[in-house]
């Protein structure tokens, strides 16, 4: 008896130890299972991230595209309005900035005077209005027009370069806006004084951005400018692609 209920034993002892190895595989399947559903889940959240980047990196492209082409617009826009005034003018179209540069220094104003020269009235009287008949088929990509002052780094006998700095910065400011008051008082253009108001910004730069020579010395009279400069919302549009 003892010899059959040892046997009983031993098959009792098998059964529980096969038991065990069948939990244990089931348990090794169901961890199997739960890191394939894992990775799963994680394979499909990076082709989401990627498919994400991807979109965002076309939308950038196509503003870019959008933006470049714009620029060319305008560029051309202005060019074939103002050919035929550029040299009675002395003035240049910069294609990369869409600056619109007067580069008379005698025409503008006086020496140290932020008081526009009769010249330079009839001018701007000449040139603002059509100007703003080019911009009015851009005004939706048009972010800002900035009229920027530019002056030489000299300021009469001042050896000190600060000082001489921020007098120029004072007097480049003071210029760009006896600009924008005289073009805002034109009756030509009395119907967009809105547009002006909230879209054109006049800026003193003072010496920050000097002409220099072949030689790369400052070539003074050069430096003393007045530019009308348009800048697009491409920038907005991309940031604003970013914070989403």
């Amino acid at each position: 008896m003892k010899n059959i209920f040892g046997e009983s034993s031993k098959r009792v002892k098998k059964a529980d130890a096969s038991e065990q190895w069948i939990s244990v595989s089931d348990l090794m399947t169901g961890l199997m299972v739960v890191f394939l559903f894992v990775s799963i889940a994680l394979m499909r959240h990076a082709l989401n991230e990627r498919d994400k980047v991807k979109i965002e990196r076309d939308k950038v492209k196509s503003i870019a595209v959008a933006y470049q082409q714009n620029q060319v617009a305008i560029y051309d826009a202005l060019d074939k309005e103002f050919s035929n005034d550029l040299t009675k003018w002395n003035a240049q179209i910069n294609k990369e900035t869409l600056s619109f540069e007067f580069k008379s220094p005698d025409i503008l104003f006086a020496k140290g005077s932020y008081e526009l020269t009769e010249g330079f009235e009839s001018v701007l009287g000449d040139f603002f209005p059509r100007y703003m008949q080019v911009l009015n088929q851009f005004k939706e990509s048009i972010n800002e027009v900035r009229i920027e002052g530019h002056t030489s780094s000299q300021w009469g006998d001042i050896e000190d370069q600060d000082e001489a700095y921020f007098n120029n910065m004072a007097l480049s400011q003071a210029r760009t806006r006896s600009v924008l008051s005289y073009i805002q008082s034109l009756e030509e253009i009395k119907s967009q004084r809105d547009w002006i108001r909230n879209h054109v910004a006049a800026v003193g730069l003072s010496s920050s951005k000097l002409i220099l020579d072949d030689n790369g010395v400052e070539d003074s009279d050069k430096s003393r400018r007045v530019s009308f400069r348009v800048n697009t919302n491409a920038d907005i549009q991309i940031r604003k692609i970013i914070e989403e």
